[in-house]
This record gives structure tokens, sequence and C-alpha cells, in this order.
């Protein structure tokens, strides 16, 4: 469906408040939720079933009422209502483009806010998520960026984005009916707010909620998480995740991609691209993502282009060519089309996929880069933002 003009609800909500000391059973690992429930009063031989029981209705169903949990009996349903919560983030509004693209922005503990984005696409639907609130990082050309870090998300905050968006796309398949392969919602993207390898235990946790057969069933070669290159949890990626992987490289050389994305001076060009040569999931079938975003006068050139191929000789790789979505105050300009697509002519003859991705949700200010929670809008000047950069 699409529309002439951006649909903005604002969802006056009661914000969904535990009684204080009231653990939330959404986010907790399987052994976590087995154990919560003995130090809770579960016998110990029943847990594990009663764990495995509890975990279908909450992911595989979408449940968030035990009185629903009908294969529980109804005093111990009662009793996991006066010792539990489960909670999921507060949808405060939903943004919705002419595009068809979903942006909600949604409350968590302590009142922080953040940003998760639909984007559908024919037979598929991509989610992405954020796992912080704001981000480390200040990259000069993402509006998240500008965002002072506030906190990392939980586990139960991430795995919480992806269950308010299947209750928005009412995508919670019935009890006991056929299963349907067709997904709404069939991929997701850790690529919103925050550095997800900042944040790796959290993320972890959440994405094996996501990927567990008896829950939301996602395969790991549908989720895919990008970073700004923080090396020593690259490895780690693989050998607890095991998704795909994506680097927001952005730059050629070091002057500038110690501009564009400061980690860059903490773990360089080198030091990155030995780390992603060694990735043990790295395959023809699973290549690498770069994500290079198209500044015009900056990363753009040819030569930059023919860098590009020189160095990531030897890692399967795909480059996504990504048109800069401005924001207000940005200090810099897309590159024009022509120029794109002769950068992307150059990826493409020597052997590598070179796809331009299509902004989408721009209106909506839901693009790549242009995340940033309602909260903490104010707005730096542009000349501040481009001294921050470097650039003045």
């Amino acid at each position: 469906m699409t529309h002439s003009a951006p649909i903005i609800q604002d969802l006056v909500t009661i914000p969904r408040k535990a009684p204080e000391g009231r653990p939330n059973l959404i986010g907790l690992t399987r052994d976590a939720l087995r154990q919560t429930l003995i130090d809770h009063g579960t016998p110990e031989k029943q847990a594990r079933m009663r764990a495995g029981q509890i975990w279908q209705w909450i992911y595989q169903w979408g449940v968030r009422d035990f009185a629903q949990m009908t294969n529980l009996a109804k005093q111990y349903r009662a009793d996991l209502a006066e010792q539990f919560t489960l909670g999921t983030p507060e949808v405060v509004s939903r943004q919705v483009s002419t595009d068809g693209t979903r942006k909600y922005l949604v409350r968590i503990a302590g009142g922080h806010e953040v940003e998760v984005v639909y984007i559908p696409e024919e037979g598929r639907g991509t989610l992405c998520i954020s796992s912080q609130v704001g981000c480390t990082l200040t990259c000069s050309f993402c509006h998240t960026g500008t965002q002072k870090l506030v906190r990392n998300l939980t586990a139960g905050e991430i795995v919480g984005q992806i269950m308010v968006a299947r209750d928005d796309l009412n995508e919670w398949p019935e009890q006991g009916a056929p299963k349907d392969e067709t997904r709404l919602l069939s991929n997701i993207v850790l690529m919103g707010m925050g550095e997800p390898l900042y944040n790796f235990e959290n993320v972890r946790d959440a994405m094996k909620i996501a990927m567990d057969p008896e829950g939301i069933q996602l395969s790991r070669r549908r989720i895919t998480l990008s970073t700004s290159g923080i090396v020593p949890e690259i490895h780690r990626t693989a050998a607890e995740i095991g998704c795909m992987l994506a680097v927001s490289f952005h730059a050629t050389t070091d002057e500038v991609r110690d501009k564009l994305v400061p980690i860059n001076k903490k773990w360089n060009i080198e030091a990155l691209l030995d780390a992603l040569k060694a990735y043990p999931k790295a395959s023809n079938s699973e290549r690498i993502t770069f994500e290079y975003v198209m500044l015009d006068g900056v990363n753009d050139s040819d030569e930059d282009a023919r860098r590009l191929v020189r160095l990531i000789e030897g890692i399967p790789a795909k480059i996504n060519l990504i048109p800069f979505n401005e924001w207000p105050g940005a200090p810099y300009k897309r590159s024009s089309n022509n120029r794109i697509r002769a950068f992307a002519d150059i990826i493409y003859k020597a052997g590598y996929a070179s796809p331009i991705r299509t902004p989408r949700g721009e209106d909506i200010m839901a693009a790549c880069g242009q995340l940033k929670s309602a909260t903490e809008r104010a707005r730096k000047s542009r000349r501040e933002i481009a001294a921050d950069a470097g650039l003045s």
C-alpha cells in the first residue's frame, strides 16, 4: 500500500510499569528463563518443560498474557502473573512513508526512546533495529551519531522491537495453524541506533531468541549485524551469533575514514581488513557486505573505487553503495547519480556485486543514517557539525 503523504500516528498509551522487583521474562535465554522459574518456586523437575511452554507462547505465538497460556495449570498461570511481567517497548508514534516504510518511535525503561524501521519489499520485509540509545561512535555523516550514547539496550528491549513490529504487521501465527513460510518480517538488520558490538552480550542473546526454532524462527542468514569495525568482537560474532556481517567502511584511506568513522583511529583499515579476512563465516555463499556511503567530493572518486577493490582483495564480499541520506545540518552532500554509477561500474568490472541502495523512508527520516530519537533532537548548527567532522 502506498500513501500520498506520510501518515503519522501518535499512540497515547498508559506506560507499562511493572511492580518493583518483578522480573521481565522477555529477553531471558532459555537457561536463564528456566533458572528464574526455579528461583521463584517452580519445582526443578518441571522447570525445563515449563520454560519450553512459556517460550513458545511468547516467541512463537506472541502471547503477553499469562492467562492465555492454556496448557499451563490455572493456578500456575496466576502465580506467574503475580511474579513476572512480559514487557515490550511502548510504541509512542508510528509513521508510514509514501513508499510503505514504517518507522516506530518506541519508549523503553527510564523513558528513553529509540527508533525502529520496517522496510517492505516484494516477497519479503526487513526490520532495522537498534542496539543502543544514541551512539558512541560519532560518525560525522550519520544523524544518529550526533546523539550521545545514553545506554545499552537490554536483550529484552532488542527482541522486543521485533515483537512490536510483528504486532503491528499482525504476523503472529495462530496456535495449530499450518506453517506459513511467507513472512512480512523475513529479515533483520542491526543497523539502527548504536554500535551492536559495543553491546555484544545483549545483542547475542536477543538474536539467539530470534533464531530459535521454537520461537520467532528466523534463519541466521536472514540476520545481518552491521559494525563500524570493533575488531576484537568480530570473531566473537561468528563464534557466538553466526549471523551475516556488514561493515560500515565508507572510505579507502585512513585519513578520510578517521573523519567519517572516528573508531578508525583505534582500529585502522589494515587492522579491520585483517579481522575480516579471518572471519570464520566468510565464504562465497556468505559474503561480507561492505557498506559505503557516497559523499560528494569526499570518497567518491574513480581512484577511491579502484583503491577499494585492491583493499578487499581476498575477502568474499559485496559492496553496498548508499546514496547519502541528508538530514538537517548535515555537512555533506549526496554524490550525483552519474558519479555513483561510475563508481559502481569500476567495482562491478572488478568482479564484485555493487548494488546501489534505493533510499527508503526519506520523507519520514527513516533512511539509513537518519535515525535519531525524538527526545534527543536538539540540533547542532551546520558549523558545529562541520567542526566535529574536521571539515572546517
